[in-house]
Order: C-alpha cells, then sequence, then structure tokens
C-alpha cells in the first residue's frame, strides 16, 4: 500500500470503553517534499483541514490532492501562512492553491512585507477574502493574538503564541501556533530564531506539557533557538524538517541532529520524501513513516502515545465540547 492509499477509513480502528473526553478523531499530519526549498505542512483533525505554508510545487501538489481525498475533503478549510518569505509564500504557488483548493479562511503574517514578492502575496490574499463574503481573512497581528481568549489547562482549542511584538528582524515575526485539535499535538514555529521567544514558549505550561510534534525552526538550522533547555522544557516526541530534497544546507544543521539525538527525540525529514503522522485508533496511538518517494519504502517509522492521552484520561470532563471556536492565547 502506498502512503497516498492510506485514508482516514483504513487506518482508524473501533475503539472500546472511551472516556466522554477522548472521543476517537482520527488525525493526519502530513510534511510534503517540495522538490526545492521551502516548507510545506497540512494537519487534520477529522474535521479541519489545515494547509501550512503557500506552497504547492509539481512535487507536493499530487500528494495535497491524495491527503484531501484520504480526509475525504475537496477543499482546504484554513491556509495558514507563517512567513512572507518566498520559501514559505510563493506567489503563483498562492494562486494555485487559491484557486484550486479554495481554501474558506486564509491566516497571514501580521507584519509588512519588505519585498515586493511579499507585498504581491498580501495583495492577493486580501483580494481573495473580499472577492466573498464567506471568505475568512485573518491578519495575525499582536492586536489579533491579545483579542482572543486566554489559554487554561488542557483541551482542544489551537494555542498562539507569536508575535507578541513586531520587530525588525522578519524572522522573529514568524506566527507561532500550537496545533492541538486533533488527538496529537503539532507545534508550528515557523522561522524564528530569538531566544528570547524561545524563553516566552518555555514559560507556557500548554507547550511544555502538550507537543507531541516539533516542526523544527527554520528548517532545522543552528541559529540560537533550539537548546538544551528548550527541548528539556517541551519534550517532543517527535522532530519534523522540512528539507529540500537536494538538501544543500544540510538540514537538521548537524549540530541540532546531534542535540535531538542526546534528547533521544526522533527526526524525521522530507529529504527523501513525505512524511505521515496519523492516530490509529484516535486517541491512544499514534503512528509516523519517514518515506521515499516514488517507491513503497519506508526509510524509518516509528510509534507513541499522545500526551493529551496521558492527560485527559485521568481528568473525565467536558472538555472536549470547547473544541470549536476560535483559538486562544497564552499571556
Amino acid at each position: 500500500m502506498s502512503l497516498n492509499d492510506l485514508t482516514i477509513g483504513s487506518l482508524t480502528k473501533s475503539v472500546k470503553a472511551l472516556l466522554p473526553t477522548l472521543q476517537a478523531i482520527p488525525t493526519r499530519f502530513r510534511a510534503y517534499q517540495l522538490g526545492n526549498a521551502g516548507a510545506s505542512f497540512s494537519y487534520f483533525d477529522g474535521k479541519t483541514f489545515t494547509l501550512l505554508e503557500a506552497r504547492a510545487t509539481d512535487t507536493s501538489r499530487p500528494n495535497v490532492a491524495a491527503e484531501l481525498k484520504a480526509c475525504k475533503k475537496t477543499r482546504i478549510d484554513t491556509l495558514h501562512i507563517t512567513s512572507w518569505d518566498r520559501d514559505h509564500c510563493n506567489l503563483s504557488e498562492l494562486d494555485y492553491i487559491l484557486n484550486t483548493w479554495q481554501p474558506k479562511c486564509v491566516e497571514y503574517p501580521g507584519y509588512q512585507p519588505s519585498t515586493d514578492t511579499g507585498k504581491a502575496c498580501r495583495a492577493r490574499i486580501v483580494a481573495y477574502c473580499q472577492a466573498v463574503r464567506e471568505r475568512k481573512g485573518v491578519a495575525v497581528t499582536p492586536e489579533y493574538i491579545k483579542s482572543l481568549e486566554n489559554a487554561s489547562g488542557y483541551g482542544y482549542k489551537d494555542i498562539v503564541y507569536h508575535p507578541k511584538t513586531i520587530v525588525d528582524k522578519s524572522n522573529d515575526n514568524s506566527t507561532v501556533k500550537l496545533y492541538r485539535t486533533g488527538c496529537f499535538n503539532v507545534l508550528s514555529l515557523g522561522d524564528v530564531e530569538s531566544t528570547d521567544i524561545a524563553a516566552l514558549i518555555k514559560a507556557c505550561r500548554s507547550a511544555c506539557s502538550e507537543v507531541d510534534v516539533l516542526l523544527l525552526p527554520h528548517h532545522g538550522a543552528d541559529n540560537g533557538f533550539m537548546t538544551n533547555d528548550f527541548l528539556d522544557e517541551i519534550g517532543p516526541k517527535l522532530a519534523v524538517c522540512a528539507a529540500n530534497n537536494s538538501n544543500q544546507h544540510g538540514h537538521p544543521a548537524p549540530t541540532i541532529r546531534a542535540l535531538l539525538d542526546r534528547k533521544g527525540v526522533e527526526v524525521a525529514t522530507t529529504v527523501r520524501g513525505d512524511v505521515l503522522i496519523w492516530s490509529d485508533n484516535g486517541t491512544s496511538h499514534v503512528n509516523w513513516v519517514d518515506t521515499m518517494t516514488g517507491t513503497t519504502a519506508v526509510h524509518k517509522h516509528g510509534t507513541f502515545a499522545p500526551k493529551k492521552y496521558d492527560k485527559l484520561s485521568q481528568h473525565p470532563d467536558n472538555i472536549r465540547a470547547r473544541r470549536q471556536g476560535a483559538p486562544y492565547r497564552w499571556l
């Protein structure tokens, strides 16, 4: 069976004696090989399909389409863009995504782009959202984050951590968001580099106790953000690196790979092919594979138990009922 044959229906098993707070949520995450520099991911929580970054190359388009089909979706619910840099938001590929998969909502960076390409992308998004009343555009600004409800305890609502302020260094204006509406949680860090932002995240109880999958910031570059302390506090089960298949930059950096190895954190990359992570029974068991493009071969694979299962199984309350609506912020 190929990666694109793995559907929610073929993977989700019946679950017995579930607590009310732990209803089975078929959940999938995929990191796409682009064939060139950049990042592209998707996260599906059983209801909502989010495409992270406005990238869709000839290499990745068929796989995004196959992933939508596997999730029984015909369009993207949310397009989430962390940065205006070309490797995160490419104008022609943005056009393809908007025209082909017609996202209902576009979450875009809250800082002003400095390049002509970034400015054109922002204008295109604004025009797309204004053209149809039902489409929603969200600029993730500090003001937007302040408007969100404060996060508290475990739950199934996403948390937006950053940008708290807009700074001169554009990488540190990347959107930082914890996806936690499915059975496992994914922390998206964009291109952040600042140790101050790392300290902010380390100070958040939700980040320290709930992150299962860590998307390595800035494609796994060694820029001072990833440290022993950061990994000790966050404790991810798996790290994912978006890397060019020629990987001329050697991502993740040898120092980062060595750090993750010392901490016992497995690393999956898009160097050889796509990375797929999915819930097997919707609650207590998650599988992942690091694949080889063009084959049914697997470079490596593994399993983990999501952190929220361990925690929520001890707290049978009505927290599941709060999974809908706007995301949280963290003070």
